[in-house]
């Protein structure tokens, strides 16, 4: 076949053009890059940065990080990986109902979480105490400093050297007064995360007999989501009903963010970004607006599962225990490295000279998988 015109189909800001809002963050509007690169013949910007994300060290060894069970034997319950991917696919649903750029929201979405140290929640816990006199550890900054810093692209710059557009919605996650007001698309990945966690935790929970499916019916949220799986089933019960309230819970919450942040776009007459940005910054006359997001009775919904799951779920007995001994080895290992430096590996050792000893350890120590710590911990302290 010949005569086919590949320079007009394939290139992206004529496919932008057809398909974004005028809300959209488009790429060709992109800030640029911290380090100027030439441009790709048939990449975006942002795919130029997924695929970094997804090419790099911090994100393969989300596989084998916690999500929120630390230590529990079972295959089945999520990883830190398996969270960002559910993350990323319902991000990517989002995006294309809401006419928002996909590349820009699949790149943050799969970056969202490559700061997670291991051990879940509790290996940040730990490091945020540990390093309370170094300005603490929090694992939206820590990707951030993956970003920018640890991560090698080239000799020439440290970090991946993203888009700017992707820094600042990092810097925003981890609420730096200094970032500009989110995008849509990065309101997008913070409601995604949201409705994944809330979902996945419960299944995770079920799965492991924290919590049995009968006391989580009597929340609204998921009493609805069970009449919706019964009126589309009928009278089903078990497995196959868990199953069926949980892919409704999924649909349920996706379904009210769409509609309502349509509405929302609509009534406040969002037509650019910077009316994005005007609109959460609250147009210099009061509290802004968050466009993405639920209604509220999904909202309160939502509100009543979480405080349920933590109640029930992270800090039951069987998850504490687990939890405490993790954190433990965690805390040892850290003041063994801190006390021999010299045995970091050469880059942190050599970074220790800027960043301080501490801070070095815990970049070492949060790149770790939880295997690779247990490995550690073993040779070092054992």
């Amino acid at each position: 076949m010949t005569g086919i015109d590949w320079a007009n189909i394939s290139d992206w800001r004529a496919r932008e053009g057809h398909t974004l809002g005028a809300w959209a963050m488009h790429s060709a509007d992109s800030a640029g890059r911290v380090h100027a690169e030439q441009p790709h013949p048939f990449r975006s910007p942002y795919q130029r940065d997924r695929d970094r994300i997804v090419h790099s060290a911090a994100f393969r060894r989300l596989a084998h990080k916690t999500q929120v069970f630390t230590g529990l034997a079972d295959d089945y319950h999520r990883s830190r990986l398996t969270h960002t991917l559910e993350v990323t696919s319902i991000a990517r649903t989002l995006a294309r109902a809401l006419a928002l750029n996909e590349d820009l929201v699949e790149t943050l979405a799969l970056g969202h979480d490559i700061g997670h140290p291991p051990l879940g929640h509790a290996g940040e816990d730990t490091l945020a105490d540990l390093l309370a006199a170094e300005g603490g550890f929090n694992h939206n900054a820590q990707a951030l400093r993956i970003m920018t810093l640890l991560e090698g692209l080239s000799s020439r710059f440290p970090g991946l050297n993203l888009s700017r557009e992707v820094l600042d919605a990092q810097a925003t996650r981890k609420r730096d007064g200094s970032a500009p007001a989110p995008l849509l698309e990065t309101q997008v990945v913070d409601a995604a995360d949201s409705i994944a966690y809330d979902t996945h935790d419960t299944d995770d929970a079920i799965e492991l007999g924290l919590v049995g499916l009968d006391e989580l019916l009597e929340l609204p949220i998921v009493a609805e989501a069970a009449t919706r799986a019964r009126e589309v089933l009928g009278d089903v019960t078990g497995g196959d009903l868990r199953r069926a309230v949980l892919h409704e819970l999924v649909d349920l919450q996706v379904a009210d963010l769409v509609a309502e942040s349509r509405g929302t776009i609509e009534r406040l007459a969002i037509d650019s970004v910077a009316r994005v940005r005007a609109v959460f910054d609250g147009d210099g006359a009061g509290r802004g607006v968050r466009v993405v997001a639920h209604s509220p009775p999904v909202a309160a919904g939502k509100k009543q599962l979480e405080m349920f799951l933590f109640q029930k779920v992270y800090r039951s007995d069987r998850v504490m225990t687990v939890r405490a001994a993790a954190q433990e080895k965690l805390s040892q290992l850290f003041a063994w490295y801190v006390a021999h430096p010299e045995e970091l590996p050469a880059r942190f050792r050599a970074r220790a000279g800027a960043c301080g000893v501490p801070r070095s350890t815990a970049d070492y120590i949060a790149g770790m998988t939880d295997r690779y710590l247990e490995w550690d911990h073993g040779r070092r302290l054992c």
